[in-house]
Protein backbone atom coordinates (compact mmCIF):
# COMPACT_ATOMS: atom_id res chain seq x y z
CA UNK A 1 0.00 0.00 0.00
CA UNK A 2 1.07 3.55 -1.00
CA UNK A 3 1.54 5.62 2.19
CA UNK A 4 4.08 9.06 1.62
CA UNK A 5 7.21 9.86 2.88
CA UNK A 6 6.53 13.08 5.40
CA UNK A 7 9.64 15.67 4.88
CA UNK A 8 11.04 14.37 8.08
CA UNK A 9 10.61 11.01 7.22
CA UNK A 10 12.81 11.66 3.88
CA UNK A 11 15.25 13.79 5.36
CA UNK A 12 16.21 10.91 7.72
CA UNK A 13 16.20 8.35 4.41
CA UNK A 14 18.45 10.52 2.79
CA UNK A 15 20.87 10.93 6.02
CA UNK A 16 21.19 6.92 5.90
CA UNK A 17 21.75 6.92 2.43
CA UNK A 18 18.84 5.47 0.90
CA UNK A 19 17.27 6.38 -2.42
CA UNK A 20 13.78 8.58 -2.45
CA UNK A 21 11.41 9.84 -4.41
CA UNK A 22 10.16 12.93 -4.38
CA UNK A 23 8.16 15.95 -6.81
CA UNK A 24 10.17 18.66 -8.61
CA UNK A 25 8.96 21.27 -11.11
CA UNK A 26 7.52 18.92 -13.68
CA UNK A 27 8.37 15.20 -12.82
CA UNK A 28 8.86 13.19 -9.62
CA UNK A 29 12.69 13.11 -8.95
CA UNK A 30 14.87 10.27 -7.58
CA UNK A 31 17.29 11.68 -5.33
CA UNK A 32 20.18 10.88 -2.77
CA UNK A 33 22.63 12.18 -0.84
CA UNK A 34 25.40 13.19 -3.13
CA UNK A 35 28.20 12.66 -0.90
CA UNK A 36 27.46 9.59 -0.24
CA UNK A 37 28.48 6.64 -3.05
CA UNK A 38 26.59 3.69 -1.61
CA UNK A 39 23.43 5.92 -2.06
CA UNK A 40 24.96 7.25 -5.28
CA UNK A 41 25.40 3.71 -6.45
CA UNK A 42 22.01 2.43 -5.40
CA UNK A 43 20.20 5.52 -7.15
CA UNK A 44 22.06 4.00 -10.56
CA UNK A 45 20.90 0.38 -9.99
CA UNK A 46 17.41 1.45 -9.54
CA UNK A 47 17.54 3.67 -12.32
CA UNK A 48 19.30 1.53 -14.56
CA UNK A 49 21.29 4.39 -15.67
CA UNK A 50 25.17 4.35 -16.89
CA UNK A 51 27.47 5.53 -14.51
CA UNK A 52 29.34 7.63 -16.81
CA UNK A 53 25.83 10.27 -17.61
CA UNK A 54 26.02 12.17 -14.54
CA UNK A 55 23.59 13.75 -12.22
CA UNK A 56 21.42 17.06 -11.45
CA UNK A 57 21.76 18.73 -8.10
CA UNK A 58 19.23 20.50 -6.52
CA UNK A 59 19.32 23.03 -3.63
CA UNK A 60 17.03 25.25 -1.98
CA UNK A 61 19.54 27.98 -1.75
CA UNK A 62 22.61 29.59 -3.99
CA UNK A 63 24.53 28.43 -0.88
CA UNK A 64 23.67 24.86 -0.92
CA UNK A 65 25.35 24.61 -4.31
CA UNK A 66 28.42 26.37 -3.94
CA UNK A 67 30.01 23.57 -2.30
CA UNK A 68 30.15 21.61 -6.09
CA UNK A 69 30.76 24.22 -8.10
CA UNK A 70 34.33 26.15 -9.58
CA UNK A 71 32.94 29.52 -9.40
CA UNK A 72 36.13 31.03 -9.96
CA UNK A 73 35.57 29.96 -13.56
CA UNK A 74 32.47 31.70 -14.20
CA UNK A 75 32.19 34.96 -15.83
CA UNK A 76 31.12 37.71 -13.40
CA UNK A 77 28.67 38.79 -15.89
CA UNK A 78 27.15 35.20 -16.19
CA UNK A 79 27.39 34.21 -12.21
CA UNK A 80 24.80 38.13 -11.77
CA UNK A 81 23.15 36.65 -14.59
CA UNK A 82 22.51 33.37 -13.29
CA UNK A 83 21.25 34.51 -9.69
CA UNK A 84 18.61 36.34 -11.35
CA UNK A 85 17.20 33.03 -12.40
CA UNK A 86 17.67 31.08 -9.17
CA UNK A 87 15.05 29.69 -7.38
CA UNK A 88 13.71 28.75 -10.75
CA UNK A 89 13.53 25.75 -13.15
CA UNK A 90 16.21 26.82 -14.22
CA UNK A 91 19.08 24.25 -14.60
CA UNK A 92 22.94 25.47 -14.92
CA UNK A 93 26.27 23.28 -16.07
CA UNK A 94 29.08 24.52 -13.72
CA UNK A 95 32.80 23.64 -13.92
CA UNK A 96 32.75 21.12 -10.91
CA UNK A 97 34.50 21.07 -7.54
CA UNK A 98 36.99 18.90 -6.23
CA UNK A 99 33.93 17.66 -3.63
CA UNK A 100 31.75 16.33 -6.41
CA UNK A 101 32.01 12.61 -6.14
CA UNK A 102 32.53 10.91 -9.57
CA UNK A 103 29.56 9.19 -9.66
CA UNK A 104 27.60 12.47 -9.52
CA UNK A 105 29.78 14.22 -12.43
CA UNK A 106 30.25 10.86 -14.33
CA UNK A 107 32.56 11.39 -17.71
CA UNK A 108 32.49 15.39 -17.51
CA UNK A 109 33.99 17.80 -15.32
CA UNK A 110 31.13 19.92 -14.86
CA UNK A 111 28.11 19.32 -12.87
CA UNK A 112 24.50 20.40 -13.59
CA UNK A 113 22.73 22.32 -10.57
CA UNK A 114 19.33 24.05 -10.25
CA UNK A 115 17.93 26.11 -6.93
CA UNK A 116 14.86 24.68 -7.18
CA UNK A 117 11.62 27.00 -6.39
CA UNK A 118 9.21 23.76 -5.94
CA UNK A 119 8.12 24.07 -2.85
CA UNK A 120 8.41 20.00 -1.78
CA UNK A 121 11.65 20.13 -3.55
CA UNK A 122 12.52 23.18 -1.44
CA UNK A 123 11.73 22.13 1.60
CA UNK A 124 13.30 18.60 1.25
CA UNK A 125 16.80 20.06 0.60
CA UNK A 126 16.05 23.16 3.86
CA UNK A 127 14.88 19.62 6.01
CA UNK A 128 17.75 17.56 4.58
CA UNK A 129 20.36 20.36 4.76
CA UNK A 130 21.77 20.31 1.73
CA UNK A 131 21.80 19.73 -1.64
CA UNK A 132 20.17 16.54 -3.37
CA UNK A 133 20.57 14.62 -6.73
CA UNK A 134 17.49 14.65 -9.05
CA UNK A 135 17.48 12.81 -11.89
CA UNK A 136 13.99 11.96 -13.04
CA UNK A 137 12.11 9.28 -11.11
CA UNK A 138 11.70 6.48 -14.08
CA UNK A 139 14.07 3.53 -15.62
CA UNK A 140 16.62 4.84 -18.49
CA UNK A 141 14.97 6.01 -21.21
CA UNK A 142 11.13 5.31 -20.18
CA UNK A 143 8.42 8.12 -19.57
CA UNK A 144 9.02 9.86 -15.93
CA UNK A 145 6.80 9.83 -13.88
CA UNK A 146 4.56 12.88 -12.74
CA UNK A 147 2.69 11.18 -9.79
CA UNK A 148 3.72 9.45 -6.14
CA UNK A 149 1.45 6.42 -6.61
CA UNK A 150 2.75 5.67 -10.72
CA UNK A 151 6.80 6.03 -8.64
CA UNK A 152 5.53 3.72 -5.68
CA UNK A 153 4.06 1.14 -8.41
CA UNK A 154 7.29 1.03 -10.48
CA UNK A 155 10.34 1.30 -7.81
CA UNK A 156 8.13 -0.28 -5.13
CA UNK A 157 10.72 -1.39 -1.72
CA UNK A 158 13.27 -0.90 -4.11
CA UNK A 159 13.74 2.96 -2.62
CA UNK A 160 12.97 4.27 0.87
CA UNK A 161 10.03 6.07 0.08
CA UNK A 162 7.98 8.72 -2.00
CA UNK A 163 7.68 12.51 -0.83
CA UNK A 164 4.04 13.13 -0.49
CA UNK A 165 3.30 16.12 -2.98
CA UNK A 166 2.37 16.80 -6.71
CA UNK A 167 4.98 18.25 -9.40
CA UNK A 168 5.11 21.80 -10.51
CA UNK A 169 3.07 23.36 -13.69
CA UNK A 170 6.18 22.56 -15.99
CA UNK A 171 5.23 20.52 -19.25
CA UNK A 172 8.54 19.79 -20.01
CA UNK A 173 12.20 19.05 -18.28
CA UNK A 174 13.88 22.25 -16.72
CA UNK A 175 16.15 24.14 -19.03
CA UNK A 176 19.85 22.98 -18.92
CA UNK A 177 22.62 25.51 -19.97
CA UNK A 178 26.37 26.38 -19.53
CA UNK A 179 26.68 28.74 -16.61
CA UNK A 180 30.05 29.90 -18.07
CA UNK A 181 29.18 30.31 -21.70
CA UNK A 182 25.51 30.40 -21.70
CA UNK A 183 25.38 27.67 -24.55
CA UNK A 184 21.97 26.02 -24.14
CA UNK A 185 22.26 22.03 -24.29
CA UNK A 186 18.12 21.58 -23.42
Amino acid sequence: MFSPFTLEQAADALKQGKVIAYPTEAVFGLGCDPNNEKALIALLEVKQRAKNKGMILIASSIAQVLPYIELSQVPKDRWEQIQQYWPGPYTFVFPVSQQVHALVKGQYETVAVRVTAHPVACALCEVFGGALVSTSANISNDEPCRYGQSVFEIFGTSIAGVVEGEVGGALKPTSIQSAVTGEIYR
